[in-house]
């Protein structure tokens, strides 16, 4: 048995933008009436052809978003084509949908500076948006839109078919300009823009080389209200790459992360349409910045469909969840770029080199880090990032552990308050003091807090047997204030850590072109998380956790905060 041929129907149930009319055709030398079924965009008002690869190019492209835009802000779409009815209202008589019926034409480049329209085509001129540019129409011969058409004679029974033979009176429409010097053999037909209203035709496409897509590298973005601007932003400023998608059901939150020249060009959809993402194979890569709990659906999906990932914030707040991320990206061969930032600041990554590889202050001893957020996060954010163990220590413990080049403490202890009485309701704190001895003897303190005033607060400090290395605030203008290194201007976390977030994005990208590995491992990724897991169990408990002897919980890393 061969693979069943999909119907117009099955296309329309695939795509929400698209639907199926049908319209009724009266034959005047034969009497007989036939139905065509046309599968068309809802919002573009274009007969698609049916071939996948052509739907999601028009799903993708900056016209179709313009178009539901127009629709969302005024209700309704405006007209885009020359109504040309009078071209074969003479053989045809409509009976249902009448103002659907596609016209076949093409629209063909010419010198700007003509202005001429074909006498010959009978209509009104239908003023088009600004954005859209005139050019002549040229008739065929309606075998043209075959492929987007069914043709049901009105004696057989009506069940949608994807292919069949033209109505005889549609034989009377002639070609009136020559056909497409041969030049253009090696360019493709992609359609752009069709309109049914008051139109009793229309398949009109346009013409580009097929070198115009470039080799930029594809991505879509999940998740953008709770991305990071500073990352959001690396996809629309950096070289060689291509936003295609944004994935959010919150059309505000898109706009106030894009601007609207980026956005004419990429297509907004709601998370129930990720397939079209998915299915797109310009798309090489994904950027997910959705909150823990639902990322790892996503991140899965995404590697199954052949896409490398990038995950802004943790894989998942459950173990196996975490760890079934990564064997995917193993079996299917796609690098998983975790979103651990704070690796990639420039100024650690001197540090690195200096402790790890030439080994200038000997035997570490002692870490201290600081990490005090300005401005102060949100409680909606806070709680879907797992709290504050999760959404900040997590970072400073993958550093440290980094630094040291050892996966986990033998000893960890938490204190901690909530000052604020929200995060106290939350059952969390919103700031803690983690103090960790490693099994080479290194002991560690992490100050982490929620709060700061005028400007983040982010420090370290490295102490070793032949020196220290200190890392602190980022001063430009090399002035301090009352003895201490705080900046007078107000510097945010993320303004803080900008060129660490520019950095990650570019080695996701690497990572796509085969040039790099991620640079965290399943394994550090899974201690890191689980010594957070410790860090809050000894907050709860007010007591020390040994985890040379205490097993954490194999399968649950992180509880839900109340």
């Amino acid at each position: 048995m061969g693979r069943k041929k999909k119907t117009l129907h099955d296309y329309a149930a695939e795509f929400t933008d698209l639907a199926v009319k049908r319209h009724l055709l009266e034959h005047k030398d034969s009497g007989e009436t036939s139905v065509i079924e046309t599968l068309y965009c809802k919002s573009c008002e274009l007969p698609m052809r049916v071939r996948r690869d052509r739907i999601m190019e028009h799903l993708s492209s900056g016209r179709h978003y313009r178009n539901q835009r127009l629709i969302k802000q005024h209700g309704s779409r405006p007209s885009l084509l020359l109504s040309t009815g009078a071209d074969i209202g003479g053989g045809l008589s409509m009976g249902l949908d009448s103002s659907l019926l596609p016209q076949p034409s093409f629209m063909l480049p010419t010198n700007t500076c003509s202005t001429s329209i074909n006498t010959s085509v009978s209509g009104n001129i239908v003023p088009s948006p600004p954005s859209y540019h005139h050019q002549p129409l040229l008739s065929v011969h309606l075998n043209t839109i075959s492929s987007t058409t069914n043709i049901i004679s009105g004696r057989e029974d009506q069940t949608p078919s994807t292919s069949s033979n033209l109505p005889p009176s549609f034989s009377s429409v002639q070609r009136r300009n020559p056909p497409m010097p041969s030049k253009h053999n090696n360019q493709r037909l992609i359609i752009s823009e069709a309109s049914n209203s008051g139109v009793t035709g229309g398949v009109i496409g346009h013409f580009i080389g097929s070198s115009s897509l470039g080799s930029n590298i594809g991505l879509a973005v999940f998740g953008v209200g709770h991305g990071s601007k500073v990352l959001l932003q690396c996809l629309t400023e950096e070289r060689g790459c291509c936003l295609y998608y944004v994935v959010e059901d919150q059309f505000s939150e898109v706009e106030k992360a894009f601007n609207d020249e980026l956005l004419s060009k990429t297509r907004v959809l709601r998370e129930q349409d990720a397939d079209i993402v998915l299915n797109d194979q310009r798309v090489a890569g994904v950027v997910i910045c959705s909150p823990p709990e639902v990322a790892s659906a996503i991140i899965l999906d995404a590697l199954r469909a052949g896409k490398a990932v990038l995950s802004e914030k943790l894989l998942s707040l459950d173990q196996q969840s975490a760890e079934a991320c990564f064997d995917e990206a193993d079996r299917y061969g796609k690098p998983l770029v975790c979103g651990f930032y704070k690796r990639f600041d420039p100024a650690l990554q001197f540090l690195y080199k200096k402790v790890r590889e030439s080994r200038t202050l000997g035997r570490i001893q002692r870490i201290s880090t600081v990490n005090r957020m300005y401005p102060s996060p949100s409680l909606k954010g806070l709680k879907m990032s797992g709290g504050i163990f999760y959404g900040s220590a997590v970072f400073d413990i993958d550093v440290v552990s980094w630094l040291l080049g050892e996966s986990a403490p033998d000893t960890i202890f938490s204190l901690g308050h909530a000052f604020c009485q929200d995060m106290s309701a939350m059952k969390d704190a919103d700031a803690v003091n983690i103090s960790m001895k490693f099994p080479s003897g290194a002991i560690v303190n992490l100050d982490i807090s929620q709060h700061c005033t005028k400007s983040c607060d982010q420090r370290l400090e490295v102490h070793g047997s032949q020196g220290s290395l200190r890392i602190d605030n980022q001063n430009c203008l090399g002035i301090v204030e009352n003895g201490t290194s705080l900046p007078l201007y107000s510097q945010t976390h993320e303004e803080r850590y900008r060129n660490a977030y520019i950095e990650l994005f570019r080695h996701f990208l690497r990572t796509i072109k085969g040039k790099e590995q991620p640079s965290v491992t399943k394994e550090q990724y899974v201690c890191a998380v689980q010594v957070a897991a410790a860090a809050d169990q000894s907050w709860q408990s007010g007591s020390a956790v040994d985890l040379r002897n205490e097993a954490l919980g194999a399968s649950i890393i992180k509880t839900e905060i109340i």
